[in-house]
């Protein structure tokens, strides 16, 4: 009976399963239904709390600050990531190239990527100073501006250089990403649209962007999720300062939650996200399953 159970696929395919089911369920679904669960709930920090149905969220969506982190946290993914995809592709195309030492650059690419998030944050803290940054002394010493420039005091500023910061972390994952992808484009497709006279951006449109397609969204999908849920470069960065002008959704759960003792409504913050994030997955699933999509067509 045990050797039967162990010499059938099915069997010994959930055996091998099992542990990280396990772990799935403890370290993931356990806190997610816990997250949710306390959305509904007026607990605070040292007390039980009681069942208070949508009054988190009936509170929260009239709320100008949670109005004003949800048009934040859109802007801030909505615009990294279309500089992650751009930039993300135009680095991948050129290290597919025959460069010499292409293996070191590549390497070299994965930098940012590798590197904590917080010693990130705490680099762009610096290069952002008010006094000391040198980005604003390169560009006065260059003549470009005349006074030093308030990266992290001004709203708008603030927004852009988080976006910037963002944007140099996220670009080596799409790259290597999309570079693995071009990798299984075979160099005979290239050869014969040469041959029929076909030009370099030519052949980007109708045989590198097809055939690639499926792994963008994949990758991308990825991208906006580690974008709309983005925390660390955020609190190490701003604290969500200026006036609140880089608050995300992430950061003012955990303001509401930790500092200001709410876990109610910290926790309701954090389920808000997720018809966003649940958003996005559908829109890279049920485009992957286009064929047109898969095989570059039209169907």
């Amino acid at each position: 009976m045990l050797s039967r159970f162990f010499n059938n696929r099915n069997s010994l395919g959930f055996l091998f399963m099992l542990p990280t089911t396990l772990l799935l369920l403890v370290f993931l679904t356990y806190p997610l239904g816990l997250g949710v669960w306390l959305g509904f709930t007026d607990t605070k920090i040292g007390g039980s709390g009681h069942f208070v149905g949508f009054s988190n969220f009936t509170y929260l969506a009239g709320d100008s600050l949670t109005q004003l982190a949800l048009f934040n946290t859109v802007f801030y993914t909505v615009t990294a990531s279309i500089f992650k995809f751009i930039l993300g592709l135009w680095l991948a195309l050129l290290l597919n190239k025959n460069l010499p030492f292409k293996s070191f650059f590549r390497a070299i690419v994965l930098l940012p990527w590798i590197v904590p998030t917080a010693l990130s944050a705490l680099a762009f803290w610096w290069l952002y100073d008010a006094q000391f940054s040198v980005i604003s002394w390169a560009l006065m010493k260059m003549g470009l501006i005349d006074h030093y420039i308030d990266f992290l005091g001004d709203p708008w500023n603030a927004r852009f250089s988080t976006i910037a910061a963002n944007v140099w972390r996220g670009i080596p994952f799409v790259a290597i990403s999309l570079l693995a992808g071009l990798q299984t484009i075979s160099p005979s497709l290239y050869e014969a649209a040469a041959i029929d006279g076909a030009t370099p951006l030519q052949q980007f449109r109708y045989i590198t962007l097809p055939l690639l397609t499926p792994i963008i969204a994949v990758v991308m999908t990825f991208s906006v999720l580690f974008t709309f849920t983005d925390f660390q470069l955020i609190y190490v960065l701003t604290r969500g300062g200026p006036l609140n002008a880089t608050h995300l959704m992430a950061t003012l759960s955990f303001q509401r939650a930790i500092p200001g003792g709410s876990l109610g409504e910290g926790a309701a913050l954090a389920t808000m996200m997720i018809p966003f994030l649940l958003a996005a997955i559908m829109f890279s699933y049920f485009g992957l399953q286009r064929r047109g999509w898969q095989q570059g067509g039209d169907k």
